[in-house]
């Protein structure tokens, strides 16, 4: 038989603030974070607060496609 998609899914978190040009960071980088979420009960893109490495604080990391 064929395996059954599942509801859970991988998804891929970057850093808001460093994908945007003109920041001043420490060091140059997107830092990602990876994770699941269930598309039956977040069917919209996430968002998350998360802490960046690269820009030293904790900043908003939104979904990413793969």
């Amino acid at each position: 038989m064929p395996a059954k998609a599942g509801a859970r899914v991988v998804v891929f978190l970057e850093c808001f603030v460093c994908t945007q040009e003109g920041v001043q960071k420490r060091f140059p980088g997107v830092f990602r974070y990876i994770t699941q979420k269930n598309r039956q009960n977040k069917p919209t893109s996430l968002e998350l607060k998360k802490f960046c490495p690269f820009c030293l604080k904790h900043t908003v990391h939104k979904e990413r496609k793969k």
